[in-house]
């Protein structure tokens, strides 16, 4: 896998644009990487129904769970879902709406200097170890980009907003990512 420094597109990963992004502010460099878990509804998967919400064509009337999301106007650059398989929404060098109001080390808005990780999961059932694998490899592609993201850069949703939100929860293995990194980055 590689990242095409032109428009920050991620190779060996499928793409759909999603319209929920912007220009980082001028001076904004990535800093951080914001691990997520989504399901939709919660506890299902492989719906395709987290896509049509990054890309608002999320239909309401399909489950009553979707009446209260289906208008927000929300992205994430990644997700990968519980085989592994990677859709990136948006480009690496934009800003994906994804970690709404919050703040890192005192930094407020990290969307502003974020790249947000969606993981297809819930709070409290294990990720697979398929997903480990392809965010390990996907941390290791924007860290030769960004060298200067460490494992201080790496957090939870629920890191940078806490009370808010709780993703990627307790089931996730931060322990076990850490050592696959270390492993893969030496």
């Amino acid at each position: 896998m590689r990242l095409d420094s032109d428009n920050a597109w991620l190779s060996e990963v499928a793409r759909c644009h999603s319209p929920n992004s912007d220009e980082r502010p001028t001076g904004c460099d990535v800093d951080l990487i914001v691990v997520h878990g989504i399901s939709l509804p919660p506890g299902r998967y492989g719906e395709g129904y987290v896509h049509r919400l990054f890309t608002n064509t999320l239909d309401s009337t399909l489950h009553r769970y979707f009446e209260g999301i289906a208008k927000l106007r929300v992205s994430a650059h990644l997700l990968i879902e519980r085989c592994g398989a990677t859709t990136q929404f948006v480009a690496l060098n934009r800003r994906a709406w994804h970690a709404g109001q919050s703040s890192h080390r005192g930094r407020e808005a990290c969307n502003d200097f974020s790249v947000g990780i969606e993981l297809e999961g819930i709070d409290d059932e294990p990720y697979e170890t398929a997903q480990y694998a392809r965010l390990c490899e996907i941390i290791a592609v924007i860290r030769a980009a960004w060298p200067h993201i460490d494992r201080t850069c790496l957090v939870g949703h629920s890191d940078v907003a806490p009370g808010r939100k709780t993703d990627p929860g307790s089931a996730f293995d931060w322990p076990y990512l850490y050592a696959q990194l270390d492993e893969k980055l030496g």
